[in-house]
């Protein structure tokens, strides 16, 4: 399959969706993005994309909970990028039901429109909180689903869906599941951002959950790629398959808080919140990823080593225009 020249994109305004779509322009293709419907009109990271990138964007306001706006997105697409989710773990003990009808109801109203309007392929983003606390290493894509958050839950349910539609359908699907994603534009509701903007914002005394589980924690550019690997590779390669996305190392967030404070040059001292910590069955200790499906498929592989990566979110977050768009000094749930 060559790279379609129309693709659509959902969560467009969005960490990862953003970057996407500033990819997706700069290998040639155009770009329409939808981003959730919001009486300030607002574009997301999308507004702080150049000038020549946005050329080639049309964004429209919806939201994949209604399916007529899915349908209007996806008409003449010749690809689907389907990002959008409400994320967050701790938001999901509160409102679960808000998580079902966008993870899964939405979810669901874009494999309709995908199937009924004939889109050639849609790219489903999964996440590794699906699998839940790893109980082999590393973690590949036959490891079991355990899902301990209605987050996961949630995300889960929408994967499964995409794999019926492609088992009833025959629905052009393939499923990426990322691990940690980080970098520039991250929501304040990851451990990343959280440790860097506050560093960043002059405290030293630093805000945190549990220290102890690990992450398999990938650069956003080499998400990115990995969206760009599925969605053009040919089809007998990926559609009808799920894929894991991840470096195959992992670290603590312990020794994550280390590394980030010699990186900023900064002596950090860990304090730890209980409003921030997981129900002890809820919370998923480790989370390493095996890559190699992906890397066989489509030849993909990590460019980027975490300490790279944490360096150019360092200099996002100092830039001072970008750290006011941050609420820093409270627990972003």
């Amino acid at each position: 399959m060559s790279a379609p020249a129309f693709v659509a994109v959902t969560g467009a305004e969005g960490f990862i969706g953003s970057h996407l779509v500033e990819e997706l322009v700069t290998t040639g293709h155009r770009v329409r993005a939808m981003v959730q419907y919001n009486s300030f009109s607002s574009f997301g990271w999308l507004e702080t994309l150049p000038e020549e990138v946005m050329s080639h964007v049309e964004v429209v306001l919806g939201d994949v909970r209604d399916p007529g706006s899915v349908n209007g997105l996806v008409a003449g697409a010749e690809a689907v990028y389907h990002l959008a989710a409400l994320i967050a773990i701790p938001y999901s003990y509160r409102a679960p039901h808000s998580y079902v009808e966008t993870n899964v109801t939405g979810t669901l109203n874009v494999l309709e429109a995908v199937r009924h309007l004939g889109v050639p392929r849609l790219v489903h983003t999964s996440t590794s909180e699906t699998y839940g606390t790893a109980q082999t290493v590393p973690i590949n894509e036959d490891h079991p689903i355990n899902t301990q958050s209605p987050y996961a839950a949630s995300k889960a349910g929408g994967d499964r869906l995409a794999d019926s539609y492609h088992a009833s359908f025959d629905l052009p699907v393939v499923t990426l599941r990322p691990f940690n994603t980080f970098g520039p534009r991250q929501s304040m509701r990851a451990v990343i951002p959280t440790v860097i903007a506050q560093v960043a914002a002059g405290e030293r005394a630093i805000t945190l959950g549990d220290l102890r589980p690990t992450r398999d924690f990938t650069y956003v550019k080499d998400t990115v790629a990995a969206f760009l690997a599925v969605g053009t590779a040919p089809a007998a390669d990926v559609v009808g398959r799920t894929f894991n996305a991840g470096t195959g190392e992992e670290i603590s967030i312990g020794d994550l808080v280390l590394l980030i404070g010699k990186l900023m040059d900064s002596d950090l001292a860990v304090t730890e919140d209980p409003a921030r910590i997981r129900p002890a069955a809820s919370e998923v200790m480790r989370l390493v990823c095996d890559a190699t499906r992906l890397r066989a498929a489509t030849g993909w592989a990590p460019a980027h080593t975490l300490e790279a990566g944490l360096v150019r979110a360092i200099e996002f977050f100092r830039d001072p225009a970008n750290l006011s768009r941050y609420k820093v000094g409270i627990y972003n749930v």
